[in-house]
């Protein structure tokens, strides 16, 4: 049997994963959280074998952390179910170890493959996030790195220099310098170019 957590802040879509877990003999749905908190709270005090966890949780912790400190207790895999395949959300999953990253509108008998190869440790991605991944791969120098896109995020977010060194604990030159190199990447010239190419590429998310 593979016990099973749910962690999403949508009542609906809870409500919706529930029934597409039900009708399988070999799942058993132990407990679900609205929040990153109780989500790992859960986890540290259920055990369950694969947690099925939102990224965008509303205020509060990521799921990107939240699935950090859940792989950290060695035990329960973690399964990002999420409607984002941003390269700034996949690879903040990935790093957090994450088993598999499927978008919420995978066909249900993929989420229960999905789920029954996270139980085992091993990987299921959705297409669209494998080619993601596979791109980066394959051209280096042309992605963004993991902070290069976080500084990128908060450029759409609309902060200064000035509010991202703080952010992001950096001096404002290597903030500087890392807007250099993202324009060097994108092939752009302004912070307005930057994001709205970012954005087209889907990198980040619009603002």
């Amino acid at each position: 049997m593979i016990r099973i957590i749910l962690v999403d802040d949508h009542p609906v879509v809870r409500s919706g994963l529930r029934a597409m877990l039900a009708g399988q003999p070999d799942f058993e749905l132990v407990g679900e959280a609205a929040t990153a908190e109780y989500g790992v709270e859960l986890a540290r005090t259920l055990g369950p074998d694969v947690v099925l966890m939102d990224l965008r949780l509303g205020p509060g912790m990521h799921g990107s952390e939240a699935t950090r400190r859940i792989v950290a207790m060695n035990g329960p895999r973690v399964l990002v179910l999420t409607t984002f395949d941003t390269d700034a959300d996949i690879v903040a999953a990935v790093e957090a170890g994450a088993t598999g990253y499927l978008l919420k509108d995978a066909p249900s008998d993929d989420l229960h493959a999905a789920i029954r190869a996270a139980a085992t440790g091993a990987g299921a991605l959705a297409p669209s996030v494998a080619a993601r991944l596979l791109g980066r791969v394959r051209a280096p120098d042309a992605t963004l790195s993991p902070r290069e896109l976080e500084v990128l995020g908060h450029v759409a977010a609309g902060l200064s220099n000035r509010q991202i060194s703080k952010a992001l604990f950096l001096s404002e030159t290597t903030v500087k310098t890392h807007l250099v190199h993202i324009y060097a990447k994108l092939g752009v010239d302004s912070r307005t170019s930057a994001v709205a190419a970012a954005s087209q590429k889907g990198l980040i998310r619009p603002p």
